[in-house]
């Protein structure tokens, strides 16, 4: 199956009888209500009690700060900072399935969407990961996520996550996930794809692609490749384009090549955030480039570093932190730390080092 992003905690909602929060939880949030006392807070007491830690352990924070002090730490954590450092802080202090519910909402405020950090929370998921979210989504804010995405993407976005919201990938079954069955799908995406005599039927490709298991889509490109030359991510690159075929390579990737494609949504994140515009890409209204841009390797012209997805990356993937870091490492020649010391600075730069040391140190950390 795809691989899950969600810890244990996250997954069971809740501690058992005999485990309890301990002392060291405590701790951390006496200090952190220490640190955010009187004037100012103390940012890096604040990142060494909350960035410092894994998912579950920021999981036992969120609930037990409530307990101790009747009041969320996400609200604390939006009082008392600003701008990137804010935003990073607020996703720490929710436990992680809540944190992707508001890293989706602050994406899709305003005009236009952030169209990079919507896909790479919708596509490529578990069932169990997508319900939970899309149950979180309405808790929270009271909206049906569909609804969200039906008011913000549209044409071929809107589609391609319309069926990754249906959580419908199959469990892997040998006895029905064939060499013959694959062939069969490898030659229904071309017909309705590069083999059809005009336009594209991306309707019926996303709804083989969402519903496959890694597994077979690791098959249906192995025969695309013995049948018509090329592998199936390098088949949705060539037909399709913009931010659907960033989606599409995503959601691919994301089943077959999970680590290496994390690793390369944390490189386009340094390469720079796209300008702001309300230009129409594929149907909606997103972040956009002058020109169509490969998720996978044509260089972008852009402006800075999107703070925003490089956050949502380094928070959403810590679980898998340490696969991703060898993929990048094997990829681009140099760490994830590397990559955030070199566009980032100050205190945002602490935190996001933080998030990275609580699950692959540094050398003297």
């Amino acid at each position: 199956m795809t691989i899950d992003l969600y810890p244990e905690l996250v997954r069971r909602e809740d501690l058992s009888p005999d485990e309890g929060f301990g002392a060291d939880i405590d701790e951390d949030c006496q200090t952190i209500h220490e640190a955010t006392k009187g004037w100012g807070a103390n940012a890096q007491k604040v990142i060494d009690a909350l960035a410092s830690k894994d998912a579950n352990e920021r999981w036992k924070l969120s609930h037990r700060y409530k307990e101790l002090f009747d009041k969320p730490l996400d609200e604390l954590m939006k009082k008392e900072f600003k701008g990137d450092f804010k935003f990073g802080m607020t996703c720490l202090a929710m436990p992680l399935d809540e944190a992707e519910c508001y890293m989706l909402k602050k994406a899709t405020d305003g005009i236009g969407s952030h169209i990079h950090v919507v896909y790479s929370i919708i596509c490529g998921r578990t069932n169990e990961e997508m319900n939970k979210l899309k149950k979180n989504y309405f808790k929270i804010y009271t909206k049906d996520m569909s609804k969200l995405l039906a008011s913000e993407l549209h044409g071929d976005m809107e589609r391609i996550a319309f069926n990754a919201m249906q959580a419908g990938e199959e469990s892997y079954d040998p006895q029905y996930h064939t060499k013959e069955k694959a062939a069969e799908d490898a030659e229904l995406i071309y017909k309705k794809g590069q083999g059809k005599f005009f336009g594209t039927d991306e309707k019926s490709i996303f709804k083989v692609l969402c519903a496959s298991p890694p597994e077979h889509i690791q098959n249906i490109s192995e025969a695309y490749a013995d049948k018509y030359g090329y592998t199936l991510l390098k088949a949705m690159e060539k037909e399709l384009s913009g931010n659907v075929r960033d989606a599409t390579m995503f959601l691919v990737g994301m089943k077959i090549k999970p680590f290496e494609t994390i690793s390369h949504l944390i490189k386009k994140a340094c390469a720079g955030v796209e300008v702001l515009s309300r230009a129409h890409d594929n149907g909606c209204v997103v972040w956009s480039t002058p020109h169509p841009v490969s998720f996978w390797s044509q260089p972008l012209a852009l402006q800075g570093t999107d703070e925003m997805l490089l956050t949502c990356c380094i928070i959403r993937y810590q679980m898998v932190m340490k696969e991703v870091m060898s993929a990048h490492i094997e990829l681009f020649g140099k760490t994830v730390h590397d990559r955030v010391r070199e566009e980032c600075g100050g205190k945002y730069k602490d935190l996001l080092l933080a998030v990275l040391n609580a699950v692959w140190p540094e050398e003297g950390q």
